[in-house]
């Protein structure tokens, strides 16, 4: 056993090693995030100091009608990203799992448009998505629609439109999933089949159960990410039509920055914060229920 002094020598050249880390962590994530909650307990217009007001930004939250239609349309994206864009990309990864010609390419060309950044990603979709001389509605009046619609600029297309554009990005989780069918054993899909079960009952009863860990890793990665999704809909409709994409961290944002209220605004993240983790735990205790370990 080292004396205590080499003990002592060792875990100084340690912290010394990971200084930078920790220099970072309490600069730009411990710091901001108490001065965070000390400013969401008061009333800051960014130009003026603070104003002590306790509680009174929390209380106003639950008489503002912005904050429940930010959190509606928050949800309605989360929804609507994390269930189609686990259809597409698990259905995906099993179709990439076949032993087809050229899947490898396909798996790559699936998986370049996350490398693509997100403003390139919008102002491309924006393209698309123009009425006049976009993709979608040229190729609507070939097909002889006579007036195809502004999917971005009617309240009831917009949100939709923004779900379908999220599908282009599920690159990541497409991989996720062609690693976890990878690992699925041979001998348990064979024994089903012997048995007399069908493609899609040993799709159900054997590889969906033994690839339910990544499933439920993706399923929390994607939800916490739709969460807290603000750059698709910031640059590609501003919060609307009639803030029909008005999403929770763009309000936080306006709060902040253009309505210059970032006590008010603090209090919003957090508030964003706590139901992110709330939502993420329970997840983590559903996946308890519904999540098949090998080695448990």
């Amino acid at each position: 056993m080292l004396p205590r002094s080499a003990q002592r020598r060792d875990q100084l050249a340690g912290l010394v090693w990971i200084s930078p880390w920790l220099i970072g962590f309490v600069a730009f994530l411990a710091v901001p995030a108490a001065m965070s909650v000390y400013y969401s307990l008061t009333d800051y217009a960014l130009l003026e100091p603070p104003v002590w007001i306790g509680l009174d930004n929390y209380r106003a939250i639950a008489h503002d009608p912005l904050f429940f239609l930010s959190l509606r349309n928050t949800l309605i994206y989360a929804f609507g990203t994390v269930f189609f864009g686990t259809i597409v990309s698990l259905s995906l990864a099993v179709l990439l799992d076949q032993p087809l010609p050229g899947r490898n390419l396909v798996r790559a060309i699936v998986f370049l448009p996350t490398l693509v950044p997100i403003v390139a990603v919008s102002l491309g979709w924006m393209w698309i998505y123009n009425p006049n001389t976009g993709l979608i509605n040229v190729t609507l009046r070939a097909l002889g629609v006579s007036n195809p619609p502004n999917w971005l600029g009617l309240p009831a297309l917009a949100m939709p439109s923004l779900i379908f554009m999220s599908l282009w990005m599920v690159g990541s989780a497409v991989v996720i999933y062609g690693a976890a069918l990878r690992d699925v054993p041979a001998q348990l899909r064979e024994a089903a089949a012997i048995d007399g079960a069908g493609p899609i009952s040993r799709f159900m009863h054997v590889t969906l159960p033994m690839i339910s860990p990544a499933v439920m890793f993706n399923t929390i990665m994607s939800t916490i990410w739709s969460l807290q999704v603000f750059a698709l809909p910031y640059i590609m409709t501003r919060g609307g039509p009639s803030d029909a994409t008005l999403v929770y961290s763009m309000y936080v944002f306006r709060s902040a920055f253009e309505y210059g209220k970032m006590g008010y605004a603090s209090a919003l993240a957090w508030l964003q914060l706590l139901f992110t983790l709330a939502l993420t735990i329970g997840l983590l205790a559903l996946a308890r229920r519904f999540v098949y370990y090998r080695a448990a």
